[in-house]
C-alpha cells in the first residue's frame, strides 16, 4: 500500500504506540538530515508515516527543528497529507487542559527561522495563498473523530500563535496574544504550515493542550505539572489519531 498520510509528532509523542512498523528510512535531503528517521508502518488498519518533530529522544528544541528537512524529506517518499501533533498552551477559556484544539489559522511570531524553499538562487521566487492555512477535510476529520471518542473537550476553530521558544511565554505577551485574537499558543506551528504549502501538502493540526498559558488566572504556568499532564493529553491524541484512521482519513 502506497503510504500518503504521515503524522508529525511532537513534544510526548515522539513514538506512535499501535503503529506496526515496517521500515525506518534516513531520508537525505538538500536542507541537511531531518529530525528523525521516518518511520512507515500500519496504524488501525491503514499505511502511515510517522516522523518525530524533535527527534527520537526529544533533544531538538522548536527554533532548532530542521523544518525544511523534515517537509522536504516526506514530500519526497510520496507523503500528500499531514496531521501535525503539537503540545500547546491555552489562551481562550475553554482551552482546558486535555482538550484537542484544531485551529483553523495561524499568526507567527517566530523569527530567525528557514521558512521557505523559495529562497532565491536560479529559481524564480513564487508567492503562495497562505489565506487559510490548514486543510479543511484533514480538520474535519480531526474534529469529528475527537467528538467520537470519549469524554475529550474539542475546540473545532481558533487561532495558533506561534512563538519562537524554547522558553514559556511572559504574561505580557499572552495578553498581546490574546487581543491579537489567538486562541493556543505553541513553538512548532510555523513554519511547518506554510513549507507543507509550498509543497501542496494537506496539513491540519491536532493542537493538544498541555497547560493554560502564562498569566491565565494572574498565575504562572506550573511548570512541575507538565510532564503528567504531557501524558494524560498525548493519550487522547493518540485516541483521536487511531480513530480518524480508522473512520475519517
Amino acid at each position: 500500500m502506497t503510504t500518503t498520510l504521515a503524522i508529525i509528532g511532537g513534544t510526548g509523542l515522539t513514538r506512535m504506540d499501535g503503529l506496526t512498523v515496517t521500515r525506518r528510512e534516513m531520508v537525505k535531503t538538500p536542507y541537511g538530515a531531518p529530525s528523525s528517521p521516518i518511520v512507515f508502518g500500519e496504524l488501525a488498519g491503514r499505511p502511515v508515516a510517522f516522523l518525530a518533530r524533535h527527534g527520537s529522544t526529544h533533544r531538538i528544541p522548536p527554533h532548532r527543528v530542521n523544518y525544511c528537512a523534515n517537509l522536504w524529506a516526506l514530500n519526497s517518499v510520496g507523503v500528500e497529507r499531514i496531521v501535525a501533533v503539537g503540545a500547546v498552551g491555552g489562551i481562550r477559556k475553554d482551552c482546558v487542559v486535555g482538550s484537542i484544539v484544531v485551529p483553523d489559522q495561524i499568526i507567527d511570531y517566530t523569527h530567525g527561522r528557514e521558512s521557505t524553499f523559495f529562497d532565491g538562487g536560479e529559481d524564480p521566487v513564487e508567492h503562495i495563498d497562505f489565506s487559510y492555512p490548514y486543510n479543511e477535510p484533514l480538520r474535519q476529520a480531526l474534529i469529528n473523530s475527537a467528538r467520537k471518542v470519549g469524554d475529550i473537550p474539542v475546540i473545532d476553530e481558533g487561532v495558533y500563535g506561534a512563538t519562537q521558544g524554547p522558553r514559556l511565554e511572559t504574561a505580557a505577551e499572552i495578553r498581546r496574544m490574546a487581543s491579537d485574537g489567538c486562541t493556543i499558543v505553541g513553538m512548532t506551528g510555523m513554519p511547518e504550515a506554510s513549507l507543507a504549502a509550498e509543497l501542496g501538502m494537506a496539513y491540519a493540526c491536532c493542537g493538544v493542550v498541555i497547560n493554560p498559558a502564562a498569566g491565565t488566572d494572574n498565575k504562572p504556568v506550573d511548570t512541575d505539572a507538565l510532564p503528567d499532564a504531557i501524558t494524560a493529553a498525548m493519550d487522547n491524541a493518540r485516541s483521536v489519531l487511531t480513530h480518524a484512521l480508522q473512520t475519517e482519513i
